[in-house]
């Protein structure tokens, strides 16, 4: 066992202890890791520095161990801040929410602002609150330190933190003026038959659904190829599931009968729309495919549209990955995705305790591969590029007759 893990359940074991006891036992260990460990301590504690100082003050002094007559009862000293402050854990999410690192689709969100940025932008915005305090509020949500993962290709983090912020910031310049943000990606395929769905659900004894042995493809229906609309500004969505293939036609025909069954309704005085999508696949930055089809869907619905691509390798922190498919993959697990039918009706069951809701509907089109599309018909379209990352950011503009 390691000394941050040895040292972690040591204190995790007197999580039961009175305030005293606590405090010297954190100081205990702050000696044993040695000079200048008190910030290890108070990281792994939530515990503040003059708690654990006034600890070794108390060990250093043998005299002094013995436990006072007089302990505060239960609930006893200084309020908490979020007792004091109520908003400032939800503003403390906002901009945890905005940051650029980690992995959304982890039980264990982190950060690569420290905890003195983050008291700072807290501060700016009406708050009174410390480094310390910030990182027992971050501990007590599920947030923890961690070390840098290799799972970006391409484009330096530079690139990478100056995109996200700019798709945050642009984002929000949509939603204050009343337009829709959407996030867009396709699901993974799957597997149409018989097949062994991963994950377990509640059944008789004795009653489990018997599927086939082997997924061979051959074995089945087809495949079903999920395309998802994920509506920021109302935790809603849509999913059109594909027979064919996940092209770039396809793509953009998903945010067309998005827009037709929903988004026309929801936003009557859209002035533009917003797509934030992968660099990659059908709906990716460099397919040429893509822009044409969003052309022609711009010249229908008579608004702008901007796209905001994702850096490269960066898929997971597409928001409709882990606020819509997640759930998706939830509800259906353990459940064979036995016909196309299937598929539709247990995305369109997906709902949360936070009020998402998802429509599903069927696309039984063909759609055609390997179609080539040239440069002249690239320097028809009406794109306007960003000035930052003009091959991430662009706006396309209805064609004028």
């Amino acid at each position: 066992m390691n000394d941050d893990r040895r040292y972690t359940w040591w204190l995790k074991a007197i999580s039961g202890a009175d305030e005293v006891q606590a405090r010297r036992f954190a100081a205990a260990i702050a000696l044993e890791m040695g000079r200048g460990e008190v910030s290890r301590v108070v990281e792994l504690t939530g515990m503040s520095h003059l708690t654990i100082d006034k600890g070794i003050k108390e060990l250093k002094n043998t005299e002094k161990l013995e436990v006072p007559e007089r302990l505060r009862s239960p609930g006893g000293g200084r309020k908490r801040i979020e007792d004091k402050d109520p908003g400032i854990t939800a503003d403390l999410e906002k901009i945890m929410d905005e940051n650029t690192a980690g992995d959304n689709m982890s039980l264990v969100r982190w950060s690569n602002k420290s905890t003195y940025r983050i008291a700072d932008e807290l501060k700016l915005i009406g708050h009174k609150i410390d480094p310390d305090t910030v990182g027992r509020i971050l501990k007590e949500n599920d947030y923890s330190l961690q070390a840098n993962i290799k799972n970006i290709e391409g484009g330096t983090s530079e690139d990478r933190d100056a995109q996200f912020r700019y798709i945050n910031e642009k984002g929000k310049e949509f939603v204050k003026d009343g337009n829709p943000v959407i996030s867009v990606d396709a699901k993974k395929k799957e597997l149409i038959g018989e097949f062994k769905n991963p994950g377990r659900t509640w059944n008789r004894t004795g009653e489990a659904k018997e599927v086939n042995v082997y997924d061979f493809p051959n074995l089945g229906m087809g495949k079903a190829t999920p395309y998802g609309i994920s509506d920021t500004g109302k935790n809603e969505g849509m999913v059109n599931v594909g027979k064919s293939h996940d092209t770039s036609e396809f793509a953009v025909e998903s945010i067309r009968q998005w827009w037709f069954l929903m988004g026309k309704e929801r936003y009557p005085d859209a002035k533009e729309l917003m797509i934030c999508a992968d660099g990659g696949g059908s709906n990716g930055s460099r397919n040429k495919g893509w822009k044409i089809h969003l052309q022609e869907l711009v010249n229908q619905i008579g608004i702008p549209i901007t796209v905001c691509h994702y850096p490269p390798g960066t898929s997971k922190w597409n928001k409709i990955e882990h606020r819509m498919f997640s759930f998706i993959s939830m509800n259906w697990k353990g459940k064979p995705l036995i016909s196309y039918e299937t598929v539709v009706k247990l995305i369109a069951s997906t709902k949360t305790r936070n009020g998402l809701t998802v429509t599903a509907r069927m696309d039984d089109k063909e759609y055609a591969t390997g179609i080539k599309h040239s440069d002249e018909e690239m320097a028809k379209l009406r794109i306007e590029p960003h000035p930052l990352h003009p091959k991430w950011n662009y706006t396309i503009l209805p064609q004028k007759d």
